[in-house]
């Protein structure tokens, strides 16, 4: 893949064979963002399990201290005095069958996140082909299937993100903006990794952390020491 002389140049300030503490990484990662736009700054975790087994799955959701950056619209499907619940929460969009059919029909896709009570998931998981493939489907894990909506609802706008596996073991997950600044980066690399350390599977042998990446949108990867990655 040919990169262009800006991607290039910002290269040259990256050592790819060093293994950077996380505060250095981070701090790199702002120094070669060279976008137009505020980047995206993404964490990659490469992990020594192996997901095809279900005792080695790695999956979960945290609310990150300083949030993403991104603003996130947010489809409640429910009822009852679900409903109001979750409109009061502060959800874009909030009903029931006419979403689901809307999904189905139109392909309707202008959502972030999809929350729903356990009593609509009989109804919501006929979207599962649809969903599933997309990274929407809601889960109970990562806290989207759950009796209390609107605290879903909050901690989805307030910036909490879903960490899962990879077919090829590694987590994917952005932890902010280039502009938030290393302290607040930090601070959300730090809870990020420390909830990927907490969900260790007990089937998992030998190295749990094999690999680190920290990139921008259009940036460099920086590599980040796995042992310092476990503060």
């Amino acid at each position: 893949m040919k990169h262009g002389k800006k991607y290039v140049d910002a290269a040259k300030a990256v050592d790819r064979m060093k293994l950077y503490d996380s505060s250095e990484a981070l701090d790199l990662v702002q120094k070669t963002a060279t976008a137009k736009f505020d980047e995206t700054v993404e964490v990659h975790v490469k992990l020594g399990v192996d997901g095809r087994h279900a005792d080695q799955q790695v999956r979960g959701a945290i609310v990150l201290p300083n949030g993403t950056g991104k603003s996130v619209r947010v489809l409640a499907i429910c009822k009852g005095d679900a409903l109001k619940a979750a409109e009061a929460a502060g959800a874009d969009y909030v009903g029931n069958d006419e979403y689901i059919q809307k999904i189905q029909s139109e392909g309707w896709m202008d959502f972030d996140v999809l929350i729903t009570t356990p009593d609509m998931m009989g109804m919501v998981g006929r979207l599962g082909k649809i969903l599933g493939p997309r990274g929407l489907m809601p889960n109970p894990k990562a806290g989207t299937v759950t009796p209390d909506i609107a605290r879903a609802i909050k901690e989805a706008k307030a910036g909490k993100i879903e960490y899962r596996l990879d077919k090829t073991n590694i987590i994917h997950c952005p932890i902010g903006k280039v502009s938030f600044g290393t302290d607040k980066l930090l601070e959300n690399f730090n809870a990020l990794l420390g909830a990927i350390n907490k969900a260790k599977p007990a089937a998992a042998k030998g190295q749990y952390i094999r690999s680190c990446v920290v990139s921008s949108t259009m940036g460099v990867g920086v590599k980040i020491n796995p042992s310092k990655a476990t503060m």
